[in-house]
């Protein structure tokens, strides 16, 4: 069956975390794959506000699955937008005053963060590139709008003393310094589902990219799955093909692979 959307995960699958760049490798084989009538969707745990480093390629873009899948649009059209109870956010807010660690809120178009920590700059800005995040500024405004993600900082063991105040949300870790918490049933592969059936397209005609244990649900999900070469272990025995890493040409290699582009 003939491939019609391709989806990408940013960071690690789209973007080097060695140079925060798209590799010219990966831009080229996406506008080559865009002329083939393939529709090109972002698939990311970042909130729509921390997007900014897919500039090279936000013209080819069709959609955007977002938050973890918790948002994902169209233009200005929400295909899903899944908040979290305003009580297991609270609950979150209090245990991190509580025991001290950082918190990042993510509402539909702005984000906040509470309770400042030097590994929120460690990991965010030096780390991902995310330099667009005011420190400063009083999560309170943000409260007023439906908080689709938080994204604490502490390892996998804190996980368990606060997850038991939020029987709504579910954990999905990326990274061993931090998850992200969104609602049950906002995940990746969930909006994928919601997505094509929208478009009207078969999950059998979509291709699926990612590299850390938040892109599982969609490798799972979409046609074909595959895992960068920089991927986990776990990811990797997800998928249907493993390619080479974001930093070798990987998107390209798969692409050539699957026989949708040339040499």
């Amino acid at each position: 069956m003939a491939i019609k959307a391709a989806f990408f995960d940013i960071d690690g699958t789209l973007v080097s975390f060695k140079t925060h760049q798209i590799p010219a490798s990966t831009i080229s084989a996406i506008e080559q794959v865009k002329e083939q009538g393939v529709k090109i969707f972002i698939s990311t745990g970042r909130p729509v506000a921390l997007i900014n480093n897919i500039g090279s390629i936000r013209h080819l873009i069709d959609g955007y699955i977002t938050f973890n899948g918790a948002r994902t649009f169209i233009d200005e059209e929400d295909i899903t937008l899944m908040p979290i109870p305003k009580k297991e956010v609270m609950a979150m807010i209090e245990d991190a005053t509580l025991r001290d660690y950082a918190v990042l809120l993510c509402g539909r178009d702005r984000v906040a963060l509470h309770n400042h920590k030097p590994i929120f700059d460690e990991i965010f800005v030096q780390g991902l590139g995310v330099n667009n995040v005011d420190t400063q500024q009083s999560i309170t405004p943000l409260l007023d709008q439906p908080i689709l993600q938080l994204t604490p900082f502490f390892k996998k063991e804190d996980e368990a003393k606060i997850i038991l105040s939020m029987p709504h949300c579910v954990s999905a870790r990326w990274h061993p310094e931090f998850t992200d918490i969104t609602i049950k049933g906002a995940d990746k592969g969930n909006a994928l589902k919601q997505l094509t059936k929208h478009l009207n397209i078969n999950l059998n005609e979509c291709v699926a990219f990612g590299d850390g244990g938040n892109d599982r649900t969609i490798l799972q999900t979409a046609g074909i799955g595959i895992a960068m070469g920089n991927a986990n272990e776990d990811i990797k025995a997800t998928a249907d093909y493993i390619t080479t890493s974001v930093d070798e040409d990987g998107i390209r290699n798969a692409f050539i692979h699957l026989g949708i582009i040339n040499k």
